[in-house]
C-alpha cells in the first residue's frame, strides 16, 4: 500500500502542470504533499489511515514524525482556506467581471481540457499516438499560459 500511495505522489508531483501551478500558489511542495496524503491517500489505500500512518507515506527518506505531520498539514490547511477565500473575497467585489482577469479564466478551461483528454487516454477512446500528440500540444500550450499569467504585470491593465 505504501508503494502504491507514493508511486502515486511522486508522479503527481512530476506532472509539468503541477510543477508550474505549485510555482506560483500558496503551498509548499511538503505541503501540498502532506495534504494530497490526507485528502486522497485512503482512497488510494482502500482503507481508513491513522495520522501515524499518513506520515509514515510522506517522500522522505527519514520517518517524519505525527507531529510534524499535523503541523504541516495544519498549515497546508489554512493556506488552502486562505485561498478559497480570497477566490470568495474577489468574486464579491466583483473582480472577476473585471476583463483583466479573463486569461486567468481561459486558463481554467483549458486546464479541464487538459484533464479530460487526460482521462480519455485511460478510456482509449482515440488512438494512444493521437492522444499523445493531443497531450503533448495542451501541456505545452498550458505551459506557455501558465509561465505567462504567473508573471504579476500580467496583472496590469498596462500588460
Amino acid at each position: 500500500m505504501k508503494d502504491g500511495v507514493q508511486k502515486w505522489l511522486k508522479s503527481s508531483l512530476e506532472d509539468p502542470i503541477v510543477k508550474l501551478l505549485l510555482k506560483n500558489n500558496n503551498l509548499t511542495k511538503t505541503q501540498l504533499e502532506t495534504f494530497l496524503i490526507d485528502i486522497l491517500a485512503e482512497n488510494i489505500a482502500g482503507k481508513e489511515l491513522k495520522y501515524d500512518e499518513k506520515a509514515r507515506l510522506r517522500l522522505l527518506k527519514s520517518e517524519v514524525s505525527r507531529g510534524a505531520f499535523n503541523r504541516t498539514l495544519r498549515q497546508a490547511r489554512e493556506n488552502v482556506i486562505q485561498s478559497i477565500y480570497t477566490v470568495l473575497l474577489l468574486g464579491y467585489l466583483g473582480v472577476f467581471e473585471n476583463t483583466s482577469l479573463d486569461p486567468y479564466l481561459e486558463v481554467a478551461s483549458k486546464l479541464q481540457t487538459y484533464i479530460s483528454a487526460y482521462r480519455n487516454i485511460w478510456k482509449g477512446r482515440k488512438s494512444m499516438d493521437e492522444q499523445m500528440r493531443i497531450m503533448s500540444m495542451l501541456r505545452a500550450e498550458l505551459e506557455s499560459s501558465l509561465e505567462h499569467l504567473s508573471k504579476p504585470k500580467t496583472m496590469s491593465k498596462k500588460a
